[in-house]
Order: structure tokens, then C-alpha cells, then sequence
């Protein structure tokens, strides 16, 4: 069984009589990206390679800034100076990442605290940030003790915006980590300088997150299926295309980046209410939305929160998202209704 998740409004601007798809990519942000735009005869005809050229260039500037100003990865970064900055100390920041900053923490407020910018040091603790990897010789996981050492240090210490003046407050130690919006960010980010160039017609994607507009030079919407932890089949689910026609998609999962201990997975998502890496039996969670960063936000918030309450705050929010639960060897799955309403089989 085959379904497709289509999108709630199409437009009726088809793609340029005549058009082809040119290819862009590269790498960013320890992945690789890529772009497919339906472009017009002219725009591949006589000068096409300077305009290729122009449009790899300016999409890769895109990711590079987004680098430049939030990679936690980056000692020269904004986001690394920040993190380094003296307690109690106020800092301008570029306007896209005051941007991203302020929407991560309002997921986080909204959230109660589930996905949270501001516990970058228990993502370290855990091994999953830029130095002390947990696939690295000599690593060791923290015991109880650390974690709640780390959760105490924590405790009380706020970043606080101040929104007419595009600035955050440093209260000391605090480590941001922005790597569950800025990817999704960026992805968004490529579409608005594709759109400014005059390209409609598109697919962009940053590490396995994607947007699309528009349509393929024949007639059809960017068609993509949905990842998943297991092959259809075996998860017993089926599969989903997506038709990202205005929409883009993020999966948040247990399965890509995470050690085992002691026979128990432990995922690079920290809960950090606990400290912990989660560990509520999701295999994933999918959320289709108009807005890349807000996918990869809300992807990563309900998978900290699990099937239950994440599922009901996406109805609250009228997200639609897709859960994907481990039951034995198989895959039980949970949909938002907003996700069944865009729904069809075929």
C-alpha cells in the first residue's frame, strides 16, 4: 500500500514551457546539500554556465553564513564566541540568529522545556557535540552523578532577549546548541535566495531535510518518501510520498546518530528535563510544515516528548506529524489528524 501526503492549497503557475532541472550541492555543516530547480530554456541556453555558477555561489554563501553565525562546531562561530562570552553580559547578534535563537526558545517555552538551545553542555556531556565524541577512543558515558552535576550548574541560568535591540543575555556558562533549528533554518534560507533569484520551481534539501515549491518540468510536484527506521515491509507501516509542493519535511530519529550501553540505546536527542537521552521507544518522528525550521523544531520537541504528550501538543498546534513507535521488531504508527487529513491512499 502506497499513500501520499498532499499539500492543503496548489498553485496553478506551472513550471516555464519548456523547462529543465538543474542540479546544485555541496557540503555544509558536516553534511551535504543539494538543489533541484526547473529553470527556463534562456536561463540554460546562451550564458547558462555563468548563471549555474552565480546560483551555486549564492546558495552556498547561504550555508556558509548559517555557519559562520550558529555552528556549535566553530570555536570563530558567533554562536562559539557567545558560549564563551563572561557571565552576566549582553551580546548584539546577526539577525539570523537572533531569528533562530529566539524561535528555538519559544518551542522551548512552549514545550516546557523539552527541546531546549540552551543545554548544549549536557549534549557534550553525552558525547554528541564537537569535542569528546562518543565515537571516539577513551569515551566514556557519564554516570547519574555527572548528569545531575551538570543539571545543577544549570539550574537558574536564563537567556534572556532583548528583541528592539537584537541582543541575548550571556548569564555564564550557558552553551547553546542550535543544531535542532539551523539545519532547518538553512534549508529555508536556500529557498528564499532561490525565490529571490526568480526561481519558483525547486527542491532543496540540507542533510535530509527538505522544501519544495512548485512543479517539475512535467507537471508533477516534487515528489519525496518519507524516511524510515525500517524498510516498509518489515515496519509494517507502508510507504508515504510527500508531494512538497509549499512544504517541507523533517524526521527526527533514534536510528542515525547514537551508541549503545549496557544493551540500551542511547540517541544524540537529550531530554533535558532529565539530562537524559530519550529513551520513549520512538523510532522517529516526521512533521510536514510550510516553514523548513519549524519542521526541524517541532520534529525534535515531540520526540522528546514521546508518543503520548508529543502527540497531543501537535494537536494543539495542529501539526501535522507522523510517530513512529518500536513495538518488538516492527513499527507501530501514530499520525496527527492534520497529518491524516492530508492523507490519501492510492
Amino acid at each position: 500500500m502506497r499513500r501520499v501526503l498532499l499539500p492543503p492549497t496548489i498553485s496553478a503557475e506551472p513550471a516555464p514551457a519548456g523547462a529543465g532541472i538543474v542540479d546544485f550541492g555541496g557540503a555544509s555543516m558536516g553534511t551535504t546539500w543539494s538543489a533541484r530547480v526547473a529553470l527556463a530554456p534562456g536561463a540554460m541556453a546562451a550564458g547558462a554556465p555563468l548563471r549555474a555558477a552565480s546560483l551555486q555561489a549564492g546558495l552556498q554563501e547561504q550555508l556558509d553564513r548559517v555557519v559562520a553565525q550558529m555552528s556549535h562546531w566553530e570555536p570563530a562561530s558567533d554562536l562559539g564566541r557567545f558560549n564563551r562570552a563572561g557571565a552576566c553580559t549582553w551580546h548584539a547578534l546577526p539577525a539570523d540568529f537572533f531569528e533562530v535563537l529566539h524561535y528555538a526558545l519559544e518551542v522551548a517555552r512552549e514545550t516546557g522545556g523539552a527541546c531546549d538551545p540552551c543545554a548544549g553542555v549536557l549534549v557534550n556531556l553525552w558525547g554528541f557535540g564537537p569535542t569528546g565524541r562518543h565515537d571516539e577512543a577513551g569515551f566514556v558515558a557519564p554516570a547519574a552523578r555527572d548528569v545531575a552535576t551538570v543539571r545543577a550548574g544549570m539550574a537558574g541560568r536564563v537567556v534572556a532577549l532583548d528583541i528592539p535591540r537584537r541582543r541575548a543575555f550571556q548569564p555564564g556558562g550557558v552553551q547553546l546548541d542550535l543544531s535542532a533549528v539551523a539545519k532547518g533554518f538553512s534549508v529555508d534560507k536556500l529557498a528564499q535566495y532561490l525565490e529571490g533569484q526568480g526561481c519558483r520551481h525547486y527542491l532543496v534539501e540540507v542533510g535530509g531535510e527538505l522544501r519544495g515549491a512548485g512543479f517539475k518540468p512535467d507537471g508533477q510536484p516534487w515528489w519525496v518518501a518519507l524516511e524510515e527506521p525500517l524498510a516498509p515491509a518489515a515496519a509494517g507501516t507502508g510507504e508515504i510520498a510527500v508531494a512538497l509542493h509549499g512544504l517541507a519535511v523533517a524526521t527526527s530519529g533514534d536510528y542515525r546518530k547514537y551508541f549503545m550501553q549496557d544493551a540500551t540505546r542511547r540517541p544524540h536527542t537529550i531530554d533535558p528535563r532529565s539530562g537524559m537521552p530519550v529513551a520513549n521507544a520512538l523510532a522517529s518522528v516526521t512533521v510536514v510544515h510550510e516553514r523548513a525550521m519549524a519542521a526541524d523544531a517541532w520534529s525534535t520537541a515531540l520526540t522528546v516528548l514521546g508518543p503520548e504528550q508529543g502527540l497531543a501538543l501537535a494537536e494543539r498546534k495542529r501539526l501535522a506529524a507522523r510517530f513512529l513507535r518500536r513495538e518488538g521488531n516492527g513499527l507501530r504508527e501514530i499520525l496527527s489528524s492534520r497529518f491524516q487529513k492530508m492523507l490519501e491512499e492510492e
